[in-house]
């Protein structure tokens, strides 16, 4: 081979490199914006963005890297991402149902005091009556039906109470299969399936 033709060659083999390094900078510089951007990342969206061609991304090892590493930190981000909404979701219906709870609890010893007092009102009525004036026995006489206009208002309440526990129980069972199916899908979505997606098209 002569000088010039070996020069020819060289001179070639450094042009085919120099026009892979600039595709390559077209690539990373199409990733990180999509990176930036949260926007999804799919062979066919990095070629779209950076103007290569799809036998680039696949048939050149660093593109192919490249790619892949940004599939997986972008499935990645997502399932973190969806890991946090299922969280915040879960506590909040937790706490729903913490505050159902303790509101039954106070309407429940409510109710037990009104009708302590209540008792406690008719055993004095009876042990009073014969020697009380007559407006004395209708002013207790009212009043115990006062109480007990306050202890059917109370005994809505508690049912009322009791039928939102129950609505916040049975939608925090609820959540629990929708959180466990959430960990089903990240686990069928690994970013190594996504790494093994992109092999090399054959020719």
């Amino acid at each position: 081979m002569s000088g010039s033709t070996a020069g020819q060659t060289a001179g070639a083999i450094q042009a085919r490199r120099r026009h892979t390094e600039k595709l390559l900078d077209r690539v990373r510089e199409a990733l990180a914006a999509m990176r930036k951007e949260r926007a999804a990342v799919t062979v066919r969206a990095v070629e779209r963005r950076a103007g290569v061609s799809r036998a680039f991304l696949y048939q050149n090892v660093t593109a192919r890297q490249l790619v892949a590493e940004a599939v997986a930190h972008a499935e990645g981000r997502q399932a973190r991402s969806r890991q946090e909404t299922a969280e915040a979701v879960e506590a909040s219906w937790r706490e729903r149902a913490m505050n159902a709870e303790d509101a039954l609890r106070q309407s429940v010893a409510e109710i037990q005091a009104q009708r302590r007092h209540i008792g406690e009102l008719i055993g004095r009525i009876r042990d009073l009556e014969l020697d009380l004036p007559a407006d004395a026995v209708q002013r207790l006489s009212t009043e115990n039906t006062t109480l007990k206009q306050q202890l059917r208002t109370l005994t809505a309440d508690h049912h009322t109470m009791t039928n939102r526990l129950t609505a916040a129980r049975d939608n925090n069972r609820s959540l629990d299969r929708k959180i466990a199916e959430l960990e089903a899908l990240l686990l069928e979505h690994q970013p190594s399936a996504s790494v093994r997606a992109l092999r090399p098209v054959q020719e």
